[in-house]
């Protein structure tokens, strides 16, 4: 197998059950590779929807007052460099790469290594070569992308995908849907850990409506934690937070966590 890794950093990628890339330099491997000696935090946080690039501050709605300096004064209080945190989706409010320029300058400024998932509102989101070609031409070195791969930390798989609405109904709904279940079920194929912690963006079960089709992948891998966002305000009152069919789910966007990343 065909493997590419950045330089300096020890955070595995899997693409494959039996293959494994980095996001930038290049070199190969002939058997998989684990990080066993993984002694660092892990943390999760999602809905940053950062603006820096564009006009769209968060700052009117309530409780998102000042929003960013918060995030990043908790978040670097909280975070060692070497730390892990994921962002489960809608990371900006930019359009393109242009506007998204900013954004990712604030993230790489903040302490320890980013994975990162696609919200409803990333609409600058592309393919993988064109992601990793924007972190390579802006030379960012803390930020990865969870896109139908998977993480190694340690004895654990970070696996994920953005999901997408329950109680899908129409034709385009529906084939985004099996699109998302097919994402997911690759990132846990690909996955090299007997543990697997799933991060999506859309929740998969809430107090009045389920995702039989997101769930369904979970309870095939054994799936026992799943993090997710999307929620805010009144919404999250619907949230799940707690153990239903044997998983334990958590909502962790970023207002309900006061603007602080969880440690998972």
């Amino acid at each position: 197998e065909i493997a590419s890794c950045l330089v300096g950093s020890e955070m595995c990628i899997r693409d494959s059950p039996s293959s494994l890339f980095f996001a930038e330099g290049f070199c190969l491997f002939t058997q998989n590779y684990s990080r066993k000696d993984y002694s660092m935090s892990l943390y999760a946080i999602a809905d940053t929807h950062l603006s820096f690039g564009t006009d769209k501050p968060m700052d009117s709605f309530e409780g998102w007052q000042d929003y960013t300096s918060r995030l990043e004064k908790n978040w670097n209080k909280l975070v060692e460099e070497d730390d892990d945190v994921v962002i489960a989706g809608d990371i900006s409010w930019a359009m393109d790469f242009s506007q998204l320029k900013a954004d990712f300058d604030f993230l790489e400024s903040l302490n320890g290594n980013k994975i990162i998932l696609k919200g409803n509102h990333d609409y600058w989101w592309n393919t993988m070569a064109k992601l990793n070609k924007f972190l390579a031409d802006n030379n960012y070195k803390t930020i990865r992308f969870l896109f139908n791969n998977s993480f190694e930390l340690g004895n654990a798989s970070i696996c994920g995908t953005r999901g997408w609405m329950m109680g899908c109904e129409n034709e385009e709904d529906i084939k985004i849907l099996n699109r998302e279940v097919g994402r997911l079920r690759r990132s846990l194929e690909s996955a090299g850990c007997p543990e697997k912690i799933v991060f999506l963006h859309y929740p998969p079960v809430s107090d009045i409506s389920r995702c039989d089709e997101i769930i369904n992948v979970l309870k095939e891998f054994g799936i026992k934690k799943c993090y997710y966002g999307h929620l805010h305000g009144d919404a999250a009152k619907y949230a799940v937070s707690g153990v239903v069919d044997g998983i334990d789910y958590k909502l962790i966007s970023c207002d309900k966590l006061k603007f602080t990343p969880c440690l998972i």
